[in-house]
Parts: structure tokens; sequence; C-alpha cells
């Protein structure tokens, strides 16, 4: 159900129940752009698999050409031409310029799409979906309107979208689509926004923008996270796009006083009346200006404009020195003891040039709006103070300290300008190898090769400062991860200057690394379960959360550990959003969808990908996106295929590649790939892959080598995950009870991980096995466990290769609809009921009012899904209750 469309959805789904039950309609959804029509539209596309479903979409450039919308609706259904009557058939093919002749009567062409729908809906109910219906050219408007009240006897439903109605639409059902409550448009635009959000600054938002989701999404991507945190930004939302236009004439037309009064409104960023009022009175502006801003602004307990472009406008047109005075009098009418980083903030705006007090008022309140508003805040509170400071060490030193707080916010564009203000300053030797750690991690995040950085700056820094060196030892690490490379050289370093073991998180996972990397995966397994059990529990300090929490949970995938990868992204994820740790954030959701989908729930990883797409949308620095890859393997499609092997690498494309070549049993193809991703940073996953395609292509040579390398990771990492794994590549290799013993225990293990996705791979490679053995009826018991789970989770190239060899072995897989009985639609069960009583195609075209030809095409479709070749056998064929339902009878 779509956020705050309840009443919509609901209409919407009675109308589609309807369809189904032979009580077609239409419904026009009307509203103003960005409301959501075509969300609605699209969440009936999606969820409708009981309807075919065609979609038309109001073109204003072919408004001038007749019937073009028509034909767009209609030309997926073009194969049923042939069943209409002559002159309707004609009317039709004309109209669509599929035949020369004159231009046909429209009566006779509307006759004719409301026949070519009807003949398409006798297989399955259908659904035609209109999009900007106001922009449809007026034949196909008036055709429309005639089939849309014309089918209430039919399975056919139309949903059209429109800001305004043509003529011929007139009339149908209409929902009005509104803007969204003020709770619901707070709720979307929480889920929108990817840090802290002020609940002020949301009502605000929902207010002004009316509810209108599009205006809502819009106006707060045009925000910084600083300014959804608590409205610490320059009022700068939208400017106004035109100065001649009618808002700002009448800016210019108001008296100074209430142009006043709406500048300082405009400059406070939550709507806080009380305020307005006491900061207006500040500089002399009665309470008599409010009255002549009616229409632009209401001052109802809260400030509300009439719309955002207003505030941005008030706030444009000003002079410098009148926004100055606005903040200054802002902050003179902030309680210091209620809201002292507001007040500061305020001070700060109204400040043109360096003020040390200023500055350093700022700096005492960024831990407060740090609170308040999470990093975003705190960077933007030192970014300032930094700006107002006239002192070169104080400058530096708060340079380097927003440099921190904006890498915290993701804003690695900010930070690095921060670093290059920093860098001109005094610093000390601690403070340049913090500010060259930054700058590498900023490498690594733009995806760049910053180990040689990094080293050199922990082997400068050792003696001074152990902490830092750790933590560059700890980002090449993670680097080295990320990227399938090698640690040796970063072990060798990381080993010459370590101690004894620092027993926080942190140290724990440098010491396990270390040996992980030194003396090989099993050597650094104990010390790794350790380090990640730390932050499992919440050992870890915040900092190290903040700081590791993407690497311990890379650490546990290595370790096959899927309950903690489970808990550290989950952890990861919930930590970002709290405190608007937005680097931490991408990586969170692109962690979270790896687990749902080896947990198996393709669909909740396809919502997850939705959120991070959104993200990518704002983000302010590269996003990882390895995960959705291999949803879309997963899924699949034979594009997803194509587009996965052309970028395939050593990274997670070539893993995602191969277990999509796999899926499809293209296994020359998945080997290829397999090979290079085997050298990845999932190298033990892809080498899973290689094991399968090197024996499905005979060699045995390669496949014996590649569970070598895997057995060395899940031997050492010892879950149900790793075992069962490891126990479909010694089946894979071996033959004979040897297999089947491999298999069993494979299944076993990945039943009591509850990781069905990998359990329904076991059972379809043991099926496979079975048969091969000749042991067909325990292969199919098998492969139809596979095949239900492939098609539940919608894993459609696994399914299609368990119906394969279902078939194989002498199993039909049907997949049937949710409103089939044994197969057969509605109007098939009719005919069926017909054509079993004994009556020909031309009584029973007579009883339904269909042409035999129509009868002939349905008793095809019966005849194969019943499994049988004659009439004499449906009635025996078709269920009981089918076959004892009373028959239609004859009209007059």
């Amino acid at each position: 159900m779509l956020r705050g469309r309840e009443r919509e959805c609901g209409t919407l789904d009675r109308l589609v129940a309807d369809i189904r039950r032979r009580h077609g309609g239409a419904l026009v959804l009307r509203g103003d752009r960005g409301a959501g029509k075509t969300v609605l539209l699209e969440r009936l596309a999606r969820g409708e698999s009981s309807c075919r479903v065609v979609r038309a979409v109001g073109v204003q450039q072919e408004m001038d050409l007749p019937f073009a919308g028509l034909h767009q609706l209609c030309a997926s259904l073009l194969d049923s031409l042939d069943r209409l009557p002559e002159p309707r058939r004609d009317a039709l093919a004309t109209a669509f310029g599929m035949r020369g002749g004159p231009a046909p009567p429209g009566f006779l062409v509307s006759l004719a799409a409301l026949g070519l729908l009807v003949e398409a809906a006798a297989e399955r109910p259908l659904l035609c979906l209109i999009d900007d219906a106001q922009w449809l050219d007026r034949a196909s408007a008036d055709v429309l309107g005639f089939v849309a009240r014309r089918v209430g006897h039919e399975q056919v439903g139309l949903v059209l979208a429109a800001t305004s109605l043509r003529r011929g639409l007139h009339g149908l059902p209409t929902l009005t689509v509104g803007g969204l409550a003020r709770a619901d448009a707070c709720a979307l635009l929480r889920s929108a926004v990817a840090g802290p959000l002020d609940e002020r600054i949301a009502e605000r938002l929902a207010d002004e923008t009316q509810g209108n989701p599009r205006a809502l999404l819009e106006l707060s991507r045009g925000l910084t996270a600083a300014e959804l945190a608590g409205g610490f930004g320059v009022p700068r939302t939208i400017t106004a796009r035109r100065p001649c236009d009618a808002s700002t004439r009448r800016i210019h037309a108001l008296p100074a006083d209430t142009r006043q009064l709406l500048l300082i409104a405009a400059a406070e960023p939550v709507g806080d009346a009380r305020l307005v009022r006491r900061a207006a009175a500040e500089l002399g502006v009665g309470p008599d200006a409010v009255d002549a801003a009616a229409g632009l602004a209401e001052f109802n307990g809260h400030v509300r404009f009439r719309h955002p472009r207003i505030r941005s406008a008030i706030y444009a047109l000003a002079t410098a020195d009148q926004r100055s005075a606005a903040h200054r009098a802002l902050a003179a009418a902030t309680d210091p003891a209620a809201a002292p980083e507001m007040r500061a903030w305020h001070h700060a705006l109204a400040t043109a040039g360096p003020d040390d007090a200023v500055a350093d008022e700022l700096e005492r309140s960024a831990g407060r709006a740090q609170a308040h508003g999470g990093f975003p805040a705190a960077g933007a509170f030192l970014e300032r103070a930094t700006a107002l400071t006239s002192t070169p060490s104080k400058h530096a030193a708060r340079a380097l300290a927003a440099a921190r707080m904006l890498h915290r916010a993701g804003a690695v564009d900010a930070m690095l300008h921060m670093l290059a203000v920093a860098d001109a300053g005094p610093l000390s030797e601690v403070d340049r190898a913090q500010a060259d750690l930054l700058r590498a991690q900023a490498i690594v995040a733009d995806g760049g090769d910053a180990e040689p950085l990094l080293l050199q700056t922990a082997r400068r820094i050792q003696p001074l400062a152990p902490q830092i060196a750790r933590d560059c030892y700890l980002e090449a690490y993670g680097a080295a991860l990320g990227a399938g490379s090698g640690g040796a050289t970063i072990a060798a370093d990381a080993r010459a200057a370590a101690g004894e073991p620092s027993p926080d998180a942190g140290g724990l996972l440098l010491d396990g690394l270390t040996r992980r990397w030194s003396s090989g995966f099993a050597a650094g397994a104990d010390a790794n379960r350790r380090a990640v059990r730390e932050f499992v529990h919440g050992r870890a300090t915040r900092e190290d959360e903040l700081s590791w929490l993407p690497l311990a949970t890379r650490v546990a995938v290595d370790l096959w550990d899927y309950e903690a990868w489970d808990a550290l992204s989950a952890r990861q994820y919930v930590l970002a959003r709290e405190t608007g740790a937005l680097g931490l954030l991408p990586d969170a959701l692109d962690a979270r969808i790896g687990v749902r989908v080896v947990a198996g729930d393709l669909a909740g990883a396809r919502a997850l990908a939705d959120e991070l797409t959104t993200i990518a949308a704002v983000a302010p620095n590269r996003l990882t996106l390895d995960w959705p890859l291999v949803v879309a393997a997963w899924s699949g499609g034979e594009c997803d295929t194509a587009a996965l092997t052309e970028g395939a690498g050593p990274g997670t494309a070539g893993f995602a590649a191969a277990l999509a070549h796999n899926a499809r049993g293209d296994y020359a193809e998945a080997l290829r790939v397999a090979e290079r991703a085997a050298h990845g940073p999932y190298a033990a996953w892809a080498l899973c892959e290689f094991v399968e395609a090197a024996v499905r292509t005979g060699d045995r040579t390669r496949a014996e080598l590649a569970l070598v390398r895997l057995t060395a990771t899940t031997d050492a990492a010892d879950t149900d995950w790793a075992r069962g794994a490891q126990a479909v590549a010694e089946a894979l290799v071996l033959d004979g009870p040897s297999a089947d013993a491999r298999y069993r225990a494979a299944i076993e293990c990945l039943a009591r991980a509850r990781l069905t996705g990998m359990l329904a791979r076991a059972q379809l490679l043991y099926g496979e096995w079975l048969r091969r053995e000749r042991r067909r009826r325990d292969a199919r018991d098998m492969l139809l466990r596979a095949h239900g789970t492939f098609t539940a989770l919608g894993a459609h190239a696994f399914a299609e290769r368990c119906a394969r060899e279902l078939r194989a072995a002498g199993k039909n897989a049907r997949a049937r609809k949710p409103e089939l009985r044994d197969g057969l639609t509605e109007r098939e069960q009719e005919i069926a009921r017909f054509a079993g009583a004994g009556l020909a195609n031309a009584e029973i075209g007579t009883r339904l009012f269909i042409s035999p030809r129509t009868v002939e095409y349905h008793l095809s479709k019966i005849f194969a899904k019943l499994e049988i070749s004659s009439r004499a056998q449906i009635a025996d064929a078709i269920p009981e209750d089918v076959r004892r339902a009373p028959l239609p009878q004859p009209s007059g």
C-alpha cells in the first residue's frame, strides 16, 4: 500500500476484483502534476499478475494525430484482430493505417476497439492503463470513453490518469488524487531523506508543498543535509524563476514593514511564528504588517508560505544588508538557553567578514548541533566557523575538524575543500597525518588506490600517534578487501609496527587481518571471529563503530557468518541514519541487499535496491552498487545477463555474471567469467560458481583445484553456510554414494542455516544428479521442491532450468495463475462445460455471443492446458465442481 493512499489503492483494488468477476468498468484518476497518479498506475501494473496489462501514455505532440493514443494501447493486441467481424476489423485496420481506404465512421471504430479488448480479455482479464490522458488525441478519447461505458459485463477495465479531461471522457467515474495529509507527507519525506530530519522542517515543507509528493521530494533534494537536520543552511531553496513574475511584482508592491516581516520569516527555517514576531519587533515592525502579507504567507501559530518559491524569492530579492539585519534580529530574539545552536547560526549568517567571537560561539555550539542534526549539522557549523576565524592556527585546526565531520557526513568534495584550507595553515605532524588519512579515505571512496599514501602515513606517524597508524592500516585492509587484492604488503608493515594487540574492537580487527594476510586465512580466522563478536555484542566504542563497522561486516562475510553479517549491516544502517553518517549509508544498504539475497528474499532485496537508487540521486560521493548486480543475476532477465557479462571483471559483476550464466545453463560462459571473479572481493562465492561450471563443461581437474581453494576458507569458517557451500562443491566433483552423501549433507546444512535460495540451488543440483542416476522419482521430488522455491522467489532462470529438468524426468512444472481453476480461465471453463455437454462450436458461440472461430481458438487452449487431444476427453478432464456448474441458457 502506498503511503497515504489507502483510499485510492482500495478503490483500484476493488475495480480489479470487479473486473475478474466480469463487472468491468473505468476510473479516472484526476489530480495535479506530481500528485502520484503515475505511481498508482505503476502499482497496478506491478501488482496485477492476475490480469493482462496494456498501457498507453498521452503525448502532447500527437494530439493532432487521430487514433494515435488508441493505437499505442492496442498495438500488442492486434493478433486478435482477425477474430473480429469483417466490417469492424476493416474499420480498425484502416484507422491504424494497416490498410487503405476512406476514414471509417467513428462509431464503427469504437465498436471494433471494444470487440478487440473483449477478445483479448477472453483468455485473461484485461487492464488498460492510460497515463496523461489529458493529452490524448480527440478521436482516441472519444473511442475510449465509448469503450469505458460498455464493458460492464466484461473482464475489461480502464484506468486513466489526467490533470484535466478530454471531452469524450466526461462523465466517467472519477477519483480525485490530492496532496498527502501532513503526517503522510512527513513520513514520505522521512523515507526519502538519508540523514536526520527535523520534524518542524518536515512539517513546513509538507505544508508549503500542500502535500504534493513530487514537489515535496524535489524540494527536499534541493536542501543540504544540514538544512534538513535543523535548518542550518543559507535559505536558498529555489530562486525566483523570473524577476517580473506575479509573485515578485506583488512582493515589490508590499509596504516596507511587511517586506521586512516576510524576509525575517523566510530567514527563519522552522516556521516559528512567535520567534518571527519577536525578531520583527527588534526591527520596529509592528503586528499590522501581518495583514498585508495575506495570500503570500500565513502566521497562524506557524509561518507557512503559500509556496516554497515565494520564500526563496523574498530572500533572494533582499539586499545583503537586509538579510544580515534579519538574521541579527532572529539571533537577538532566540532564547540562548533553549536554542543556543540556532542563535549561534543566525549570528554567523548575520556576519559578513571574520569575527572570532562569532566563530568561537559556533565552535562551542557544534557539539549541540551534532546532537540535534548529526554530522551534517556539526560539519556546517565548523565549516562556517572556519570562514569567520582570523587566527591562522585556529583557522587550520577548525578546517581540519570540519573535514572530519564532513567526512562522516559523506560530503567528500566539501571535506577535500576543508583539507586544502587546513593544509595552508600551520598544522602539527599529528594533524597532518590525520589530514593524510582523510585524504586517503576520499581516494578510496572514489575508487582509487590509496594504499601507498596510507602506508607512508602509518610509518611516519607510528612513533607519535599509534592510533592514527592503526587507522591507516585498517583503512588499507578495507580497501584491499573491497578491491579483492591481497593484503600481504599491509600485513608486513602492520606486523613490524605492532606491539601487543589492543583489546578494543579496532585493535582486535587489526590483529586478525594481519594474521590472515601474514599466515593465511585459517591463521587469522579465530582472531577475526573475536573481533566480529566485539562489534556484534555492542562492545565496540561509537568511534570504532563509525570507523570500522563496514570492515567488520565484510570480515563477517568472508567468515561465512550470516548472522553476524545480518546484525552488523543492520547496525551500520541504523547508525548512519541516526547520526547522519551518510558516508556509511550506501555501503550499509548494499550489505543489507546482500543479506536479503543470500536469505532468498529477492523482493526485500529489490526494495532496498530502490532505496539505494534514491540515495544515489542525491549522494555527495561515489556509491557502492555491488549487490543490486547479484539481485539482477538471481532474477535472471535476459538483458541483465548480457549487461553483467559486458561489465564482468574481477569484482562483483563477474561473480554475478557467473551466477546468471549458471542459472541459464550457459556453463562455458559462466566458467570464463567465474575464473576472473575468483580473484575478486567475493572470490569464495565465485569459486562455487567456477566448480559448477567446470564440472558441467567436463573440466573436472580445474574444478578440483578450485575446490581446494574454496575449502581453505570454508574449513576455517566452519559455519552451516560454509559447510553447505563446501558440500555442494564436493558433491559436484564426486560420483556414486559419495556424491549422494555430500548432497544430503549440503541440504541439511543450508536448511539449518535458513538460506532459502542456496538451499534451492542445492536441491536443483541434487535433482539433476538423481535424474542422471536414473532415480527419476527421487529426482522429481527434489526438483519440484526447488522449482517451487525459485518460482516463489522470482528467480526465473533457475526456475526454468528446474522445469527443463522436470520435463526430462517425466514431470511438467506448470505454474497456474491464482484466478485459474485447474489452469482454465472463467471463459474457458464455460466453453469446456458446453463442449463437454456435446454442444457444437456454433451453438457455444450463440450461447456466449462469440464467433465459432473464437470458440475453436479457446478449445485449442483448453486441450493444451488439460493435456487432452479430443472433445470426448473434456468431460472427464475438467474438475467435478466445474463440470456440475449450471450451463448458461440462451437469451430470448
